[in-house]
């Protein structure tokens, strides 16, 4: 069965773990650096993007603080994220659900990174526009039941 970004919004379950994270930036040949620090902390939400110009790294504060000896030549974004996670499976070929959702939170004046995983979604939310995010969120719920 397709889902619906709209059957999605009424259900949805946007849930934040209460956590500040670092958005980290490394130089592309730091790869091995991170994903050995990503293995290290081994405990979720972490995150590690690569692509032909930098490595980034997502990691909680604790965790940062404990590893950053070991990421050279990084740039952080210390405690400015909060992570809100769309806690329900999606299918692949859903259309349509990052654009409705980055929207209200632009409508809110909230600015978002938003990740996604094999089956569910992630943002990541300026740690002082935490509450402003969810009470947008919630009323997107709202407006789809």
């Amino acid at each position: 069965m397709s889902q619906t970004v709209a059957d999605i919004l009424s259900q949805a379950v946007f849930y934040t773990d209460d956590a500040d994270y670092v958005v980290i930036r490394m130089p592309a040949r730091a790869i091995v650096a991170a994903a050995s620090v990503l293995a290290e902390v081994g405990e979720p939400f972490s995150t590690l993007i690569v692509d032909k110009d930098e490595v980034t790294l997502i990691l909680d504060v604790e965790a940062y603080e404990e590893y950053k000896h070991r990421l050279r030549d990084s740039q952080a974004d210390i405690g400015l994220w909060r992570l809100i996670t769309l806690d329900m499976e999606l299918e692949s070929d859903l259309v349509g659900l990052m654009a409705v959702i980055s929207q209200a939170l632009a409508n809110a004046g909230v600015s978002v990174l938003p990740i996604a995983a094999y089956s569910r979604d992630h943002i990541l939310v300026p740690a002082q526009k935490i509450d402003t995010a969810l009470t947008a969120l919630k009323a997107l719920k709202t407006a789809n039941q």
